[in-house]
């Protein structure tokens, strides 16, 4: 029997041909591990002073940026509608009104309003509507009569507008937690859109400047101070529901400056019925 022999040139030298186009290939792709340079040097603790220099630093570009971020917000607040330019009741920022907003479902809004006669205060409860939430009913703003109400007041275009903070609390719970959040929103929403300048304003604030900051400080407080800087509205502010009308009242004479020294002697017993 013969042995016959395969002769396969033409598949060899394909091979060849394959393997010659990849070496140039490969070889302009692998870099040597060495060629990056390698630093074996430790990293040196920086010293105490460059450390502060270091924390100072980055502490005054956090208060830029944080400075920058709150102008942008406050800038964002203040937004005349286009269609209300023209509105003959339009005026200046200076405007001699001053809004004050206690976002919450048993709150209120109030309006100083300066002339030659003197100060005027009005207050007006915050529209509510009962809707049904899963099996219970819930009080819930009423957003179209909240627009009627700000409408009415026919107050300047560029009318300071001073709204409490909402803050949750680990007690109020979820229900409260979302109420507070979306009053807060709708507020906010409503007295932009109607061409005034929102000014958020924390309770610590408004409260401190007028002496009711602290743990013992309760609504009576606020119903006893805005009774004594407001006593035309004193029949408005008997009931101890209607601390959502003090505040609203003291949160606008925050805005609006009003400060004084309110008689301890005042007695809540006589404006509770």
């Amino acid at each position: 029997m013969e042995t016959q022999l395969l002769n396969l040139p033409s598949q060899t030298h394909s091979m060849n041909s394959l393997s010659s186009k990849l070496k140039p290939l490969l070889s302009s792709k692998l870099v040597p591990f060495f060629a990056f340079p390698l630093s074996l040097t430790p990293n040196l603790p920086l010293s105490s002073s460059t450390r502060r220099r270091v924390s100072a630093t980055n502490s005054l570009k956090l208060s830029a940026n944080a400075a920058a971020l709150k102008e942008g917000w406050l800038d964002s607040l203040s937004c005349p509608s286009p269609d209300t330019r023209e509105d003959p009741i339009s005026t200046s920022s200076d405007s001699c009104w001053v809004i004050g907003v206690d976002p919450d479902l048993s709150g209120a809004l109030a309006l100083l309003k300066t002339d030659s006669s003197g100060c005027s205060a009005q207050v007006f409860d915050s529209p509510y509507l009962p809707v049904r939430v899963g099996n219970r009913v819930r009080k819930r703003l009423d957003p179209r009569s909240i627009v009627e109400l700000v409408r009415s007041l026919e107050a300047p275009i560029g009318t300071a507008a001073y709204i409490e903070q909402s803050i949750p609390f680990p007690k109020d719970g979820k229900q409260g937690w979302w109420s507070g959040g979306f009053g807060y929103g709708l507020w906010i929403g409503i007295l932009v859109a109607s061409g005034f300048s929102v000014v958020p304003v924390s309770s610590l604030l408004w409260k401190k400047e007028l002496e009711l900051a602290g743990g013992g400080s309760t609504k009576d407080d606020s119903r006893r101070i805005a009774s004594a800087l407001f006593p035309s509205l004193i029949d408005q502010l008997k009931r101890k529901k209607d601390h959502g009308r003090a505040e609203a009242l003291l949160i606008a004479a925050y805005g609006k400056g009003l400060r004084m020294k309110v008689d301890p002697s005042l007695d809540m017993e006589k404006l509770v019925p």
